[in-house]
């Protein structure tokens, strides 16, 4: 079993609060239920937030029991909203469930998970399913099963994982009002991107720099709708607040809150206590606390109405800002191929490349994705070409295809893409910005071969490719890179766009970057970190 410190967790707890931060208006926009305010994803975050800053607020070398204490009264204290009241008794449940365990393992996942539901549905008079709660529901039962299947704690934490995002993405099936307006549970997703980050952080998964969209988990996919039906809604007021009290009647207080409204909750326990309701008067909610002998702070009412007319105006000005007459497709590998496209203007990037091409209906479904009158595909590989042409042809969306080679080539094209020009005229000075472009890539050899000049190639051995031609053989990749760039005339060009692949380090990069330098005082170096497979430098020469 890994061994995970206190300050692992710690940190894994921080990096899920960041990205439900950065991701928080995504959760927003799915806010339908139970009514349409778009304020899930900032409240679970505001939420999280409080349970963070209560951590940090722990002397150096606080116990267990220390560190839960801190998590469920940052949670209480900060809870926001229906949603953020649930999360901080989810939270409180994974505590109570870890006592009694001495590190975290497979058996602690179970009983924290357990232990979670069970408090969750404590805390909701009418517990409905389609939402959060069905969501802790199905990953408990996830890591009940990975228990019994005796998986380590990484594996048992990929399937209570993979299970949150499956859960999310039934919860339609429960729900007709997510069903009617395409869109999943907020909080449900909300919660599967903070067990998501969490378990990604901890485990150190590849690719997990604790930005939000870096572990590459699937999200659901849904369509957002615009909806204004308020008028089913039959209360305006969402207000919540703190209450001290050490002689308040629980009970009492639970039985007069649904004589207010609905979504009614108080959670806690004596001295301090979080009261949520949905309501028409809360002068009347906080009066009566106050004559029972309670005093109450941090008090938040918001007008739900108000906040779902801004929610509708936001997705209709999104939805219009976003429609444009010409969009761009682009196939590459590697994350930071990726983002480099996305900076240059490209819609949706498609991941693939050599030993890993997209098919036609992986072409075809990135272009009805965009959001665009007309789509422009840069295949990026001579082996891609055919299945984008093949697109242009079953589209019923006007596609062309400029016929990159290289994602090099797709950096030149993409300067000369102009989205007030028709889509033939893009195509035309694509294709013009691109043509003097020359592409260099190294590989290693999978199997004895010959290069362009008949010279024996060994397997395992490095090579170089111009252009589709191999002309550089050697055991040493900047080696063989620098043989590249002098067979393909690097004097005459005036710059190369070195991309380092996942297997070549920023060490590996820098060395490379001041041989060419020295060697090319003229040529300017633009290095970035493509992070493709198989082929450790790619570059270009313009």
């Amino acid at each position: 079993m890994t061994a995970y410190t206190t300050n692992d967790v710690l940190n894994a707890i921080a990096a899920a609060t960041n990205a439900l931060s950065e991701r928080k208006d995504e959760v927003n926009r799915l806010n339908v239920f139970p009514v349409p305010d778009g304020d899930t994803g900032t409240n679970m975050s505001l939420t999280m937030q409080m349970v963070v800053d209560n951590l940090a607020r722990l002397p150096i070398g606080a116990d267990d029991a220390e560190i839960r204490k801190a998590i469920t009264t940052g949670a209480l204290m900060g809870a926001r909203g229906n949603s953020g009241v649930i999360t901080s008794q989810i939270l409180r449940g994974l505590c109570e469930g870890y006592e009694g365990h001495a590190g975290l393992s497979t058996e602690a996942l179970d009983s924290c998970f357990a232990r979670a539901v069970e408090v969750a549905f404590q805390a909701v008079r009418k517990p409905v399913e389609g939402t959060i709660l069905t969501v802790v529901k199905d990953t408990a039962a996830a890591a009940k099963k990975a228990r019994k299947k005796k998986l380590s704690l990484e594996d048992a934490l990929d399937a209570v994982v993979a299970e949150a995002y499956a859960s999310v993405q039934r919860t339609p099936e429960f729900l007709p009002v997510l069903k009617e307006n395409g869109v999943v549970d907020a909080g449900g997703f909300g919660l599967a991107i903070l067990i998501d980050a969490f378990a990604a952080s901890l485990t150190g998964k590849d690719g997990f720099t604790g930005d939000a969209m870096a572990f590459a988990r699937p999200a659901p996919k849904v369509e957002i709708e615009q909806i204004n039906d308020w008028e089913g809604s039959q209360y305006r007021y969402c207000t919540e607040f703190l209450v001290h009290s050490s002689t308040v009647d629980v009970d009492e207080a639970k039985e007069f809150l649904p004589t207010m409204g609905d979504c009614d909750l108080m959670v806690g326990m004596h001295p301090n206590f979080k009261v949520h309701v949905h309501s028409n008067r809360p002068d009347q909610v906080l009066g009566w606390f106050l004559t029972h002998d309670c005093q109450i702070s941090e008090v938040h009412i918001h007008n739900m109405q108000l906040q779902s007319q801004e929610r509708t105006e936001k997705l209709e000005a999104e939805e219009k800002a976003a429609h444009k007459p010409l969009g761009v497709v682009a196939v590459a590998p590697g994350a930071g191929n990726a983002k480099i496209l996305e900076s240059l203007g490209v819609d949706v990037v498609v991941s693939g490349g050599q030993t890993m091409n997209p098919s036609t209906a992986d072409i075809l479904e990135a272009v009805n994705k965009v959001n665009a009158d007309s789509v422009i595909i840069l295949p990026n590989n001579k082996n891609i070409i055919m299945a984008a042409q093949a697109c242009v042809d079953v589209s019923e969306k006007p596609c062309a295809v400029v016929p990159t080679t290289s994602v090099p080539q797709s950096f030149s094209a993409l300067f000369g893409f102009n989205p007030d020009a028709s889509l033939e005229e893009n195509v035309e000075a694509m294709n013009d910005a691109f043509a003097d472009v020359k592409t260099g890539e190294v590989t290693h050899a999978i199997k004895d071969a010959k290069d362009a000049h008949g010279n024996p190639i060994k397997d395992g051995d490095v090579i170089g490719i111009a252009d589709g031609s191999i002309e550089a053989v050697g055991s040493d990749v900047l080696d063989v890179v620098m043989n590249l760039l002098d067979v393909m005339e690097a004097d005459d060009a005036d710059t190369c766009t070195l991309l380092a692949g996942e297997q070549f380090s920023d060490e590996e990069l820098e060395a490379l970057t001041a041989r060419i330098e020295e060697a090319y005082e003229d040529l300017e170096i633009d290095a970035h970190r493509g992070e493709q497979a198989l082929y450790p430098v790619i570059f270009s020469l313009e």
